[in-house]
């Protein structure tokens, strides 16, 4: 069972039957429901992806703003996983400081920001 959906009908209803089962709580699903979730909340991703994608960064900070997004950090909490004080880490964003090498490099390897999207955008 792997559906697909190509329409906004299909989608809506799929969203719908998906709100249903997550209603019931994961721990009340049958093996079958959970497959099932498991298999409709793909096809809505893979949906939402093609029909509405997130235009991409074109700034560095905005780059490094999307990835907070999608780990779900706070900017302290992305100074401290980068390693960095909270104020030189807000000043970079902001663009009242330039990025330094540290910086470039740890971004590189612990956000995996592509290193020629870096070297464009500094």
């Amino acid at each position: 069972m792997n559906p697909l959906i190509s329409t906004e009908k299909e989608y809506t209803a799929a969203m719908q039957r998906i709100h249903l089962l997550m209603k019931k709580g994961e721990a009340n699903l049958s093996a079958k429901e959970l497959k099932e979730l498991q298999h409709l909340s793909v096809a809505a991703e893979r949906f939402e992806d093609a029909r509405y994608p997130l235009p991409k960064p074109t700034t560095l900070s905005g780059m490094i703003e999307l990835k907070m997004f999608e780990m779900k950090l706070k900017q302290k909490e992305m100074a401290i996983m980068l390693d960095i004080g909270e104020a030189k880490f807000s000043q970079i964003l902001n663009g009242k400081r330039e990025p330094d090498v540290d910086f470039l490099r740890k971004i590189y390897r612990r956000l995996k920001i592509d290193a020629e999207f870096i070297l464009q955008h500094v």
